[in-house]
């Protein structure tokens, strides 16, 4: 009974945990709507000549909120009365819908209380998706009254798919980041990543510096279409907003398939062909002329370079201790996943700007997805397989330097002249060395024989000491044997002092 209870209290808890992971995803949906209905009614309020009141200011955040989940949206109030599609998402507008889903997820599976239930993994990823597309489909109801209201097929492709993503990239978050089991597979990924970086940060300094380039066209165009602050202000908000889709625009300019500038036109690093239909905007200023492209124009071909070249040392790094085989195969899985990153991004930033000519604006998704994956194969694969060599080359051993001699001190330096001074002359003979080790004199025998006569001399005495073991004690001095009498002396008598010596001493028997 005890264990039916404990179960039963974990499932009501693991329910608690997904209806509240779905009021969480419903709460995140609402901030990303308040947060543009916030700034339209603020551009709404403070426009002089308003065109609508605020139920319409409501419906135009409703759209645009739904824009960037990529969902297009129709005009209904154009000057011909026919409709006109509108799917130019503006990037920056999706991070915050992207990064309130993303956010929403991981604190659903890593919450501050470890004591308090949680779903699993796929639990938090459901309930977070169903509740911010139940708001979702509550919004694409209401913006179907307005003057916006969102294409149905769209809405039904691309919005599920970017909640799924980024709710899809928090679980991820929470659960540590982690990469397939395979070493090929997480440099693939890696590779990828760095690659699209690379391309991404290039598109952006080119775009800028085009901008730059053309700054005078681009602030006779600002000013041209906005009059007053309000207008001034919106509009600078928007090319703030669309500044990410520049960046994708030259990124896929320097891939190769170039930038559709409406049906017929088409803008690449060798030129720009057919009759562009571009509105008046700041940011389409940085386009380049019209006629063949020169060297400027062909030096937007580094930027795919070096974002290849980026990709394939990521992956030779990363699989720099295993067979040629699987750097390959890296590599080629890095440039496929590179590509797709790369059409998705395409797909997002361009779309149509209305009907007729500008139904084709911006890059084709798949031209520019599969010349990111042809960069990838031409230049990334034999970069990885370089790098990886690289690093697997055996470094030669360096021969150890000789030490160089000691300088002499000056003192020696001024006795070396003398000192060759006094060396004898090569012919001269040398100088006879004449040394007497023998033991006898000049006259004779040294004199063994006197030291045989002398009654006192030990011939170990005359040894030196240095010849003793240290170790060993030193032996007592042998006794001296007494002189033998002379036949001619007499023999010693006894003193009167003995014999009172031994008078005075006790009997041994007593």
């Amino acid at each position: 009974m005890t264990h039916l209870t404990e179960h039963s209290l974990v499932q009501s808890g693991r329910s608690a945990a997904f209806a509240t992971a779905c009021v969480r995803g419903g709460v995140a949906a609402g901030l990303g709507v308040g947060a543009l209905a916030v700034l339209v009614i603020v551009a709404w309020i403070s426009s002089p000549f308003p065109d609508s009141g605020a139920g319409g200011a409501l419906h135009l955040a409703a759209g645009l909120w739904l824009l960037a989940h990529g969902v297009e949206l129709v005009r209904t109030d154009t000057l011909g009365g026919l409709p006109a599609p509108l799917g130019v998402v503006p990037l920056l507008t999706t991070a915050l819908p992207v990064w309130l889903v993303f956010r929403t997820a991981r604190s659903t599976l890593d919450p501050a209380d470890e004591t308090s239930p949680r779903p699993s993994p796929a639990g938090a990823l459901g309930a977070v998706s169903g509740g911010y597309l139940l708001v979702a489909a509550v919004i694409v109801v209401y913006s179907e009254s307005g003057p916006l209201p969102a294409d149905l097929v769209t809405a039904g492709l691309w919005l599920p798919g970017v909640v799924l993503g980024a709710a899809g990239a928090g679980v991820w978050t929470a659960l540590g980041r982690p990469l397939p089991g395979r070493e090929e597979a997480a440099a693939a990924l890696r590779g990828a990543g760095s690659g699209l970086l690379a391309l991404l940060a290039g598109g952006a300094v080119l775009a800028g510096t085009s901008l730059v380039w053309h700054a005078g066209a681009a602030r006779a165009s600002y000013e041209g279409i906005a009059g007053e602050w309000s207008g001034r202000v919106a509009l600078a908000l928007l090319v703030l907003a669309l500044l990410p889709n520049a960046a994708v625009w030259a990124a896929a300019y320097g891939l190769g398939p170039g930038v559709a500038l409406g049906t017929g036109a088409l803008a690449t690093p060798l030129g720009l062909v057919g009759d562009p239909a571009v509105p008046p905007f700041p940011l389409l200023a940085a386009l380049p002329p019209e006629g063949r492209g020169g060297w400027p124009q062909w030096a937007a071909a580094a930027v795919p370079l070096v974002a290849a070249v980026v990709l394939g040392r990521s992956v030779g790094r990363s699989t720099g201790t295993g067979p040629a085989r699987e750097t390959a195969l890296a590599a080629l899985g890095a440039a496929w996943a590179s590509g797709a990153a790369v059409a998705v991004l395409a797909g997002a930033a361009g779309g149509p700007l209305g009907s007729g000519r500008l139904l084709a604006f911006g890059p084709v998704w798949w031209q520019a997805g599969a010349a990111a994956v042809l960069w990838g194969v031409a230049v990334g694969l034999p970069t990885a397989l370089a790098v990886r060599a690289w690093g697997r080359r055996v470094p030669r051993p360096k021969r150890p330097k000789a030490p160089k001699p000691p300088k002499q001190p000056k003192a020696a330096k001024a006795q070396e002249p003398a000192l060759a001074a006094a060396a004898p002359a090569p012919g001269a003979a040398p100088i006879p060395l004449d040394f007497d080790f023998s033991l006898n004199g000049p006259s004779g025998p040294s004199g063994l024989e006197d030291l045989d006569e002398d009654e006192g001399y030990v011939p170990y005495d005359y040894l030196p000491a240095s010849w003793e073991s240290p170790s060993a004690s030193p032996a007592p001095p042998a006794p001296r044997p007494a002189p033998a009498p002379r036949p001619d002396t007499e023999p010693p008598r006894p003193s009167a002092t003995a014999g009172a010596e031994r008078e005075g001493e006790p009997e041994a028997d007593a």
